[in-house]
């Protein structure tokens, strides 16, 4: 049996999180990606800090209007 070995590259990404009907969207969150599959690993205090941001008082940088689609029509 053979095990693959994950690849995984220090990047900074962009994080989505829909929370109570609003989405939030945070940049240049530091994550350790898979370079084959794309998938974003975040150490604890990094998800603390995304957490306190979202729900804390702070101002967002910029604010994006967004439209959504309905696939099923």
């Amino acid at each position: 049996m053979s095990t693959t070995e994950e690849r995984l590259t220090e990047r900074k990404v962009t994080y989505s999180l829909e929370l109570d009907g609003k989405f939030y969207i945070v940049e240049n969150v530091p994550a350790r990606v898979n370079e084959e599959t794309g998938e974003q690993y975040f150490a604890s205090e990094t998800v603390e800090q995304l957490r306190k941001k979202i729900r804390g008082n702070v101002a967002p940088k910029k604010t994006l209007e967004t439209p959504v689609f309905d696939y099923s029509e």
